[in-house]
């Protein structure tokens, strides 16, 4: 028979919010959410039910994105320096600490960050290019070029057939597919002669043409539509996937727009200004706005928890987490991880 540990027991206001108490198995995962500190170089970890921070480790300067392998063992975190550095953080959820860094050179400025198919995807905004780090190995495996200028976030199907970016200062999006050379229907020559088409080892490139300033962005969970939020025209471009092409654009009117997030039930969509503070709350079917909350000056960051009730928000210029209620539609929170928060994450932690 396992040791329960107890884990949380929420004071009585907490527990009118978030339950009462939990308990878990020792050897059973328990969800923590990470949060980045810009300022003050750290990766917290927070439990999501007391929302107290655990734990606090140190990593580079300028952080910017982290993300937990599926295993629930280790974190990644970008050091980004504006397109000028080459390392990746790698951090010992279980224990606690970091561990040595993996350095990206030549691939420069890493930044968004996601895992898929046993591997760990970045961006490289200095180098305007794309990459793959195989954890089970320790080696980089793969990189390819962008084209584009500020190539920023990314978004990788489960079996790594298709990666998704935003490249901010050429306002696009870039949709990669890849075809085994050896598959049926797979041209060489329809590959290069498509509009975008680069063929690299089976994989294509078709760039999308959105908003300058597009930068967040999300795919909705049945796969079909990609929205991404401009900061310099607060407009939604929409692009449809099936066919690899813009379909609508939306005046949302969120200026500063910096992270776009979809619910998961895809019934929401949320975006957040990182220029007034502003938190859009928007309705995809209709297309309209539901609520506009005001979080501070500035709002960055986007996790939304998996049940869709609340979703968490790096206040990077005021200097705290924001946990809005989706269901009252209210701020119920805030979390001090340290100064200028941005990049979140949930981790499933042994």
């Amino acid at each position: 028979m396992r040791e329960l540990k107890l884990a949380f027991c929420a004071a009585a206001a907490s527990g009118a919010l978030f339950g009462g108490c939990h308990a878990f198995a020792k050897d059973e995962p328990h969800l923590v959410l990470l949060a980045l500190s810009k300022a003050d170089h750290v990766l917290a970890l927070v439990d999501p039910h007391s929302l107290k921070v655990t734990a606090r480790i140190a990593v580079g300067t300028d952080p910017h994105e982290v993300i937990a392998s599926p295993d629930g063992t280790r974190a990644y975190v970008s050091i980004y320096g504006s397109g000028l550095l080459h390392e990746i953080d790698v951090i010992d959820l279980v224990k606690r600490k970091p561990l040595p860094a993996l350095d990206t050179a030549p691939l420069y400025g890493p930044h968004g960050l996601a895992f898929a198919n046993g591997k760990l995807w970045f961006t490289a905004e200095g180098s305007r290019a794309i990459g793959e780090y195989d954890p089970a190995r320790a080696r980089f495996d793969w990189s390819m070029g962008t084209s584009q200028i500020r190539t920023h976030m990314i978004h990788v199907l489960p079996d790594a057939s298709q990666i998704y970016t935003t490249n901010v200062t050429s306002g696009t999006v870039s949709v990669f597919e890849h075809k085994p050379i050896s598959s049926p229907g797979y041209s060489m020559r329809a590959a290069s002669s498509s509009p975008g088409g680069v063929p690299i080892a089976g994989w294509t490139e078709t760039v999308v043409p959105v908003t300058p300033g597009s930068e967040g962005f999300d795919v909705t969970p049945d796969g079909k539509e990609l929205w991404t939020a401009s900061a310099n025209d607060g407009s939604i471009a929409v692009i449809d996937l099936v066919n690899k092409k813009l379909s609508r654009r939306i005046d949302a009117g969120i200026k500063g727009a910096n992270r776009l997030k979809f619910t998961p039930d895809g019934s929401k969509v949320i975006v957040s200004s990182l220029y007034n503070g502003d938190l859009l709350i928007y309705d995809v079917a209709s297309r309209s706005e539901i609520k506009r909350l005001s979080l501070g000056h500035g709002a960055a960051g986007i996790l939304v928890d998996a049940d869709g009730k609340r979703v968490f928000v790096g206040c990077s210029l005021d200097n705290y987490i924001a946990v809005v209620d989706l269901a009252r539609l209210e701020v119920v929170a805030r979390i001090n991880v340290g100064a200028v928060p941005d990049g979140l994450a949930w981790a499933d932690v042994r």
